[in-house]
């Protein structure tokens, strides 16, 4: 049988390196399929939902939408609540790191320097602290989402906080969901698990 193909830009964060964490903690080896900006042109007109990333499986075709992609690679290797209460809030989690997205992303195409200052300046001061608090609070026990064991929940809040801390995004504080112990768990526990150490130890 072959490998799974995963389909994404040539970056190492965002919903495609989501996917890529997902399979690694599940111990599944796959096809990392990075493209170009150019390439995704030419593939986009057939892509399921005219987007990236995908995930193709043989005798199954490719699937889109990195959510749906989640909880298929969660529901096959027990990364993913069997519980439909649990997963919900798994899920509700997850949709939460996609509201986040549709948040701070747009400031990322403001042309403006004193514009998009004031827009970060803004998130940071309002919506990226109750968002920190509303994931903190829906956390639960911890150490992860779901307990013990990290699932794709954990996966998707580590990337997201790995972006929006990591200290790219000028006028967005490096230090703004410290206050949250709970998503700062959750984050370290999945960079520090040993698959994921492995997969940022080698070389793309």
């Amino acid at each position: 049988m072959s490998k799974p193909i995963v389909t994404y830009f040539d970056f190492s964060g965002s919903r495609g390196e989501e996917v890529r964490l997902a399979l690694v903690l599940a111990g599944m080896a796959f096809e990392d399929n990075r493209i170009s900006r150019e390439t995704f042109a030419q593939l986009k007109p057939d892509l399921p939902f005219a987007a990236v990333p995908t995930l193709e499986l043989e005798g199954r075709g490719v699937f889109g939408q990195s959510n749906a992609i989640l909880r298929l690679i969660g529901r096959k290797h027990g990364l993913y609540p069997e519980d439909p209460f649990e997963a919900a809030r798994h899920d509700a989690l997850m949709d939460a790191a996609e509201d986040l997205r549709h948040r701070v992303s747009p400031t990322t195409r403001i042309r403006d320097p004193a514009e998009k200052k004031a827009a970060r300046q803004q998130l940071a001061a309002d919506y990226l602290p109750q968002w920190g608090r509303c994931v903190d609070r829906a956390i639960g026990a911890g150490p992860f989402v779901g307990g013990e064991g990290p699932g794709v929940a954990d996966i998707k809040l580590f990337v997201v906080d790995r972006w929006i801390t990591g200290g790219g995004l000028d006028d967005i504080p490096a230090d703004i969901f410290d206050a949250f112990p709970k998503l700062k768990a959750v984050a370290a526990g999945i960079r520090s698990h040993p698959a994921v150490v492995a997969w940022y130890a080698t070389p793309a």
